[in-house]
């Protein structure tokens, strides 16, 4: 059953085949008083959260005649934050988006509002546009591209982006080894400063984990996600997903046995093709993404865990 409880209230109507996800979303967050703006940046819309201490950058977006990219990099170039949470709200045609990617979106608001409850600053949450591409788009027309190179021109990239993907079913927390595959052949500067950073996003994930005494933790690859774009618009970024024990553990033995399939395994239009496929996944982008396969007993675990994230250490129950 689905919490009653703020924000869960409207989820079901969030999943409906017909809603307007950026209308709901956006009266939710009004409704729960977050402070919020939307982010206009190539033709996408994304949704910029922000402690109540940075309410006063909003001054920033009323620059008129500038491009709304320079307008949101003007806003975010008078913040100091260490750590940004992201989860698209977006979901395929067809689908009621359950778990890719409701559930971590909801999560998210709940999270910013424990994070809001004790004026907890450093921190910002985005909600975005267009991760799902359609068949023949390339990673440059995924919305968190556009996006990541914004952040990175306002002097973001030294802050910590954690993506929160199809986090609604399972109890085992997985923190993705994705970005390695898309990285294994490349060399450089660059490309060592990635790897250096995603060794410290892992790093402090497997501490928010241990802070709130989650057991179930496995590093494995997953279907990429916004971190996609991310990566390719030079800015590091660490996926975080759920499973239930029993798929992960299948999924982890498997890899064990042929960990080239993980290859196959990150793109979600190849998973079929990987030799294994964990059934949660098998119904990303299907019409069977709906609230009745979550498993919204461990949806606090998930806001737990990304509570600690942002402050290093245990306090939402």
């Amino acid at each position: 059953m689905l919490p009653r409880e703020i924000p869960y209230h409207c989820f079901r109507e969030f999943t409906a085949l017909d809603a307007d996800r950026f209308d709901m979303l956006k009266r939710l967050l009004d409704d729960v008083r977050l402070c919020y703006t939307v982010c206009y940046i190539n033709g996408n819309r994304h949704f910029f959260v922000y402690p109540d201490s940075l309410a006063p950058i909003n001054a920033a977006f009323s620059v008129i005649g500038c491009p709304p990219e320079m307008i949101f990099q003007k806003a975010l170039a008078k913040v100091h934050v260490t750590t940004v949470l992201a989860a698209h709200y977006d979901r395929a045609t067809g689908s009621p988006g359950a778990n890719d990617n409701s559930a971590a979106v909801f999560e998210l608001i709940k999270t910013a509002l424990a994070l809001k409850k004790e004026n907890i600053g450093n921190w910002l949450i985005f909600f975005t546009d267009k991760e799902e591409l359609k068949f023949g788009d390339s990673l440059l027309e995924q919305g968190s591209y556009a996006l990541a190179k914004t952040l990175k021109e306002a002097g973001l990239d030294k802050a910590q982006v954690f993506i929160f993907d199809c986090c609604g079913v399972g109890d085992t927390l997985v923190i993705s080894t994705a970005v390695d595959h898309l990285l294994r052949n490349d060399e450089g500067f660059q490309v060592s400063r990635s790897r250096h950073l995603i060794a410290q996003m892992r790093e402090r994930a497997l501490a928010a984990a241990r802070n709130i005494h989650m057991e179930k933790v496995l590093l494995v690859p997953t279907p990429f996600s916004d971190d996609a774009g991310f990566f390719r618009a030079g800015l590091a970024a660490q996926t975080i997903t759920v499973l239930p024990s029993h798929e992960a553990a299948g999924l982890a033995s498997f890899l064990r046995v042929k960990p080239d399939a993980a290859s196959a395994l990150v793109s979600k239009r190849e998973l079929s093709a990987s030799g294994f496929l964990p059934p949660t996944w098998a119904l990303l982008n299907t019409a069977e993404d709906t609230i009745d396969t979550l498993t919204p007993r461990f949806f606090q675990n998930i806001v737990a865990f990304a509570y600690a994230l942002v402050t290093g250490r245990r306090g939402y129950t």
